[in-house]
Formats: structure tokens, sequence, C-alpha cells
């Protein structure tokens, strides 16, 4: 069985965040992406604790082309240190899976 990841990505603006998930997808990097505009993050940066608004964008991929998909957003990131995570999806109905393998296929 194919191993299904979502990915987690935080942006500066949902624009961003909406180029990103239309770049991985434009290559088969991800299904499927979803940008949620208003997330307040609390983070450390040099030294300091920093607030921020941020847009969180979710893609919905597999674990073998994370590292083609990871390689992508952090050309194409504004972030110096961009938040890249997967999780793995453990379960999920078949027909939305064989979806994200169908759209997720390199040429």
């Amino acid at each position: 069985m194919t191993e299904y990841i979502l990915v987690c990505i935080t942006a500066g603006s949902p624009q961003e965040a909406e180029a990103l998930a239309k770049a991985v997808v434009e290559r088969n990097l991800a299904a499927c992406g979803n940008v949620i505009p208003d997330v307040r993050s609390v983070f450390w940066w040099k030294d300091a604790i920093e607030t921020d608004q941020e847009a969180l964008l979710l893609l919905k991929s597999r674990a073998a082309i994370f590292p083609e998909l990871c390689r992508v957003v952090k050309s194409l990131h504004s972030y110096d240190v961009p938040e890249i995570i997967a999780l793995p999806i453990l379960t999920g109905s078949d027909e939305y899976l064989a979806w994200i393998d169908a759209e997720t296929q390199q040429e």
C-alpha cells in the first residue's frame, strides 16, 4: 500500500500559500491543497519570541514524492526556514486514496 501523507506548510499570506499549492499540484506532487488563511503563529526567531499572522497550506500527497515536493516548496517560499512537515495519513476512503494515487503519478 502507498504511504499517504498530509503536508503542512505555513506561508506569509494566503496568496503565497495558494501559489505554492498551484506549483506542487501542477507538478503532480500533491493531489490537493487547502489554504487556511488566518492562522496566528507564535514562534522563536533570532533569539526572540515572535507572533505573526500566517496562512496554513495542507497538501495531500505520498511519502515517496515528499523530497521533490519539499525541494519545490523551498525554492519558491519567501521564508528562510519554511515549515514543511509531513504527517502520515493512517486511513481514508478507498476512493479518495485512489484519487491521490492517480493525481500524483509522475509522468
